[in-house]
Order: C-alpha cells, then sequence, then structure tokens
C-alpha cells in the first residue's frame, strides 16, 4: 500500500473499510512523518502522541465490535492552537498564553471527535492570530514546506504547512481576514471559510469576534467537504451561530458547472496583484468556461475600501477582546509589581508581542473619544458598502471568482520590517470576511520560481455547496 501521509481521505477510509490498514497504523505513520519532517518545518508546537495513538485504538475498537465508528473515524487532524482543547497547551502562540491548559474542548474539536477524528496535535499560528506569515510566533517558526526558505502565510501558517507536509490528513484554522485561505495558498493546499456562524466559535480565542470563523485545511476539495460537514450545525452556546440546516456539501461533488455564472472582479485582478498571479487564475477561470460556466466581468468599486476598514474594525475588536489577558485572571502575570495598574502594565507588556500590541494601539486609538466618528464609524460605512456591492453581484451571478494572494510565498524575514507591505497580502482575502460570505481557496497552478498560486472562489451565504461544485469541476480540469 502507498505511504498513507499521501493519501486523501477517502482513500484512508476506503484502506481502512478493506482492512488494509488501521486507525492505529496511521496515526502512527503520521506521527513519524512528524518526527522526520517536522525540525525543518515547525508545523507543531505541540504534538500529541499518546492521546493520539489511544484515540486511534478507540476508533479501531469500535469497528470491531461492529459500531457506528464515525464520519471522521481514524483520520488524523491537527487543529490550530488558538482552539482550546482540554487539557492540551492552548498558546495562541503567546509567551502570556505559553502555559495555558483549558478546562473544555472548543465547539469544532468536539464535533470532529464525535465524528471519529485523530487529534495529532496543536499547530503554529500568529500570535493570537495577527498576522499573514507565521512569524509573528512568540513559540517558533514554521516554514513553507514547498520552500524552506519562505513563509507559509499565516496566521493559519502551522494548520497549512502540517497539510501540505503530510503532517496531518487534515487540520483546522481560524480565518478572521484570510487565514484560512492565505496560507493555503501559499502552502498549495485547499482552504475553506464557511458563511459567518456556520461553525461554532464557541472555544475559539477572539481575535475579531464579527468576522472569526473556523474552516479545515485539507489536501483536495472533497476531504474539504467532508471536514466541513462535521464542523458544520447550530450551537446554543455561541450567539453568531445559525440556526439553519448545513451541509450536503458532498453530496454537491460531482455535479459540474455547467450553467452557472462566475464573475471576476476587476478590483481583484489589478493593482497590487503580481501578474503571474493573475495569469494563472485567468486560465484557471478559463478552464471552467471550457467546463460549461459562464464567464463575466464585475465591477465592485467599494472594495478598495476593504483592507483599511478591516485593518480598523478587527483592531478595534482586537483591543477591546485582549483586554481580558491583564495577569490576573489566566496566563502570564508580571513578578513584583507595586499595584494593580503596575501588574496589568507589565504583564501585557512581557506577554504581548510587537505586532499584537501594534493592532491593540491602533484599535484603542480607533475606538477613542474625538475618533470614533473618523475611524471606526467610517469603516463600518465602507464594510456595509462592501457586504451589499458583494452580494449583490452575488444576485446576478452564483460564484465571484479571484485570486487568493496577490503573490506567491515571500522569502522569511522580507517583510518583517514593512507592516503595511505584509497587511497588504489580505487583499483579495478581506472582501468576504467583512461580507460575512463563504470562500475557498484551491491551488490553481504556479507563479514566481515554480511556487503555488492560490485561486479564491466566493459564494452566496450558505452556499458553501455550489463553491465545492466548481472547486471540485476546477480540481478535475487541472488534473487532465
Amino acid at each position: 500500500m502507498h505511504d498513507v501521509t499521501g493519501m486523501s481521505i477517502a482513500s484512508l477510509q476506503e484502506a481502512m473499510a478493506r482492512g488494509e490498514t488501521s486507525a492505529e497504523e496511521i496515526a502512527a505513520a503520521f506521527l513519524a512523518r512528524i518526527r522526520e519532517k517536522d525540525d525543518a518545518v515547525g508545523a507543531y508546537l505541540t504534538v500529541t502522541e499518546e492521546e493520539a495513538l489511544a484515540q486511534a485504538r478507540a476508533v479501531d475498537a469500535r469497528r470491531a465490535r461492529g459500531l457506528p465508528a464515525g464520519a471522521l473515524a481514524g483520520i488524523p487532524a491537527a487543529y490550530k492552537d488558538n482552539l482550546c482543547t482540554r487539557g492540551v497547551r492552548t498558546t495562541c502562540a503567546s509567551k502570556l498564553l505559553a502555559d495555558y491548559r483549558p478546562p473544555y474542548d472548543a465547539a469544532a474539536v468536539e464535533r470532529l471527535q464525535a465524528a471519529g477524528a485523530v487529534m495529532l496535535g496543536k499547530t503554529n499560528l500568529d500570535e493570537f492570530a495577527m498576522g499573514s506569515s507565521t512569524e509573528h510566533s512568540a513559540l517558533g517558526r514554521t516554514r513553507n514546506p514547498r520552500d524552506l526558505s519562505r513563509v507559509p502565510g499565516g496566521s493559519s501558517g502551522g494548520s497549512a504547512a502540517a497539510v501540505a507536509a503530510g503532517e496531518a490528513a487534515f487540520a483546522l484554522g481560524s480565518d478572521t481576514g484570510g487565514s484560512v485561505r492565505q496560507p493555503a495558498a501559499l502552502c498549495g493546499v485547499v482552504g475553506m471559510r464557511p458563511t459567518y456562524g456556520a461553525v461554532s466559535r464557541w472555544g475559539l480565542v477572539a481575535f475579531a469576534s464579527s468576522m472569526d470563523e473556523i474552516g479545515p485545511l485539507t489536501r483536495t476539495v472533497a476531504d474539504s467537504a467532508r471536514v466541513l460537514e462535521a464542523l458544520c450545525g447550530h450551537d446554543v452556546r455561541d450567539m453568531t451561530s445559525a440556526r439553519r440546516p448545513c451541509g450536503g456539501y458532498v453530496e454537491a461533488l460531482g455535479t459540474g458547472v455547467r450553467g452557472l455564472s462566475i464573475a471576476l472582479p476587476e478590483e481583484m485582478f489589478g493593482e497590487g496583484v503580481a501578474p503571474e498571479v493573475a495569469e494563472a487564475v485567468e486560465r484557471g477561470a478559463r478552464l471552467l468556461e471550457r467546463k460549461g460556466a459562464r464567464l463575466c466581468g464585475v465591477r465592485l468599486p467599494a472594495l478598495r475600501y476593504a483592507l483599511p476598514a478591516y485593518y480598523i474594525l478587527s483592531s478595534a475588536e482586537a483591543s477591546s477582546n485582549l483586554a481580558r489577558f491583564d495577569g490576573v485572571r489566566y496566563g502570564r502575570r508580571a513578578q513584583e509589581a507595586r499595584d494593580m495598574e503596575a501588574l496589568y502594565a507589565a504583564s501585557r507588556s512581557e506577554g504581548f508581542g510587537p505586532e499584537v500590541k501594534r493592532r491593540i494601539l491602533l484599535g484603542t486609538f480607533a475606538l477613542s473619544a474625538g475618533d470614533g466618528e473618523a475611524y471606526w464609524r467610517r469603516a463600518q460605512r465602507a464594510r456595509a458598502q462592501v457586504r451589499a456591492q458583494m452580494r449583490s453581484a452575488l444576485e446576478a451571478h452564483d460564484l465571484l471568482l479571484s485570486p487568493t494572494a496577490p503573490s506567491v510565498a515571500w522569502r522569511a524575514g522580507e517583510k518583517a520590517d514593512d507592516p503595511v507591505s505584509m497587511y497588504r497580502s489580505d487583499l483579495c482575502t478581506v472582501p468576504a470576511s467583512l461580507a460575512g460570505l463563504p470562500a475557498l481557496s484551491m491551488p490553481c497552478g504556479t507563479g514566481k520560481d515554480g511556487l503555488p498560486v492560490g485561486l479564491q472562489l466566493m459564494g452566496r451565504a450558505f452556499a458553501e455547496g455550489t463553491i465545492y461544485r466548481a472547486a471540485q469541476a476546477l480540481e478535475e480540469a487541472m488534473a487532465e
């Protein structure tokens, strides 16, 4: 049998069903791969070897007794380290939470455990999910498996790198402004941001609550559909969780794109997008056209406001959400503080890294008295325009298609001293985040130095099935 670490979820399930391998053997193979590769890649902050083998044995025992084992039974998974895991370190890649062990599992983790997935460990990220390269982790560096001299993207860089390196069959990330899709593009894997509210955020350490969403990173489109089917659904513990049926994603696969109308927003192919990236994505669009989709251009002028609006709003929400990390209730506490105010200041100064501090300061300024109208309220109005124009375009068309990231992966350190240049890597992903719409990134050829290019498909709210339908058609067309 082939090396299991290179197999899709469906192939692993079929191999277990035929008795060619077991969940324990699969877990052991992935753990061996982590030992072999991760010193160079640095995808993981914590590897849960004993727990993984125990969970895999439990899956094998259920199968041996003829009991239902779950939709993802025996499939090895990695979780971004801002998802709470009971008794297992959840650090957010921050000194402030370096030794924090939650007393509960995040809802997304619960759902995957119920589906039989096996947890291999927790993956690296930009601290508190604030970054686009995973260079802002306080606990280690992650490298892009496609070229170890380059970044994997961020903030879910560890999750994307783990899947790209064969160190997990799939991984979970969180996506606020593109943190699942952009690293998926740079590492050459599939990343899905579901509709806001489709997946419970309970147990996800909050960055910007009005935009945070949890999504899978996988090798194939079909794998992504399987994982999202296990993840989605209403959760009473999350007040933003949607009260509507979801699923049917696997069923949508294989239905083709004939008759679908796909629009390419002009603003996502112009200034700031590398020519080789735009060309690769346009070639992908033409493949869909040959499969029967109808292509057209569309103008969405409000998109020019999307990036600044996102950084004002997300930083404002981060300023509020991160106020709880004060050195008193949990997390790192400064020693020998004179009084409570000094304790707060010292604990936060020692615990937060430079990028998190930058965004807290930006957000606090945007919310401060006298500046709220100039910044936060104007950003909210810009967000409303982005949402209205995208939803209007999606009333006329089934999908929007664009690059995911405006460039291929850059060399480590190349943008470290230029935060504005780093922020521009979210140029094409923040519109869907602001609008609360589902969006998927998938590999679409290569660009400079043979590095992966990502193509993004965006759809109507809760129309993930349509996105998967088109994405699989493109995946098949590229393999022909």
